[in-house]
């Protein structure tokens, strides 16, 4: 991937529930499915391509993980602000919809569902949001939802 380029600057009054921002073009070749996955998942299906068409996908796909830290640097280059971002208390529910195979391009789409002030902490808030990643045919094959911590706009 190439160096991020930062988003623009936002804060957390920026968000409002039902926006939708899409972004991204990512390739997932096979060396780098292969890399990942000799790393940190190393399963068959992941690792050996040869091995993979025995498997129940009948070929090599990314590792899910992968593909959850695609998503994380596209959301970073393309989605969080970093002026305001406080990083993220967690998040609720993470599912895998489709094998991600080699030549696939990934993007991002991300609606915000909901965005709440804190009441002890008058400087931030959190923003509630349903994320999708989509391959080169418009089939999400990875869906979170998730929240993140924003400074709210200073004032003056």
């Amino acid at each position: 991937m190439p160096a991020p380029e930062r988003a623009l600057e936002r804060w957390f009054e920026d968000f409002h529930p039902g926006d939708v921002t899409e972004f991204g073009d990512h390739e997932m070749t096979e060396a780098e499915i292969v890399a990942f996955a000799g790393r940190y998942d190393p399963q068959i299906f992941h690792t050996d391509p040869e091995a993979a068409k025995a498997t129940m996908y009948g070929g090599l796909i990314a590792s899910g993980w992968h593909t959850a830290a695609v998503m994380m640097r596209l959301l970073v280059e393309n989605f969080i602000p970093p002026n305001a971002s406080l990083g993220s208390p967690g998040v609720d529910e993470l599912r895998w919809l489709r094998p991600v195979r080699p030549g696939d391009r990934l993007r991002v789409r991300v609606t915000v569902q909901e965005a709440v002030g804190s009441r002890s902490r008058p400087d931030r808030g959190i923003v509630r949001s349903f994320t999708e990643v989509l391959n080169q045919h418009g089939e999400a094959v990875m869906t979170t939802r998730g929240m993140l911590l924003y400074r709210r706009r200073p004032k003056g």
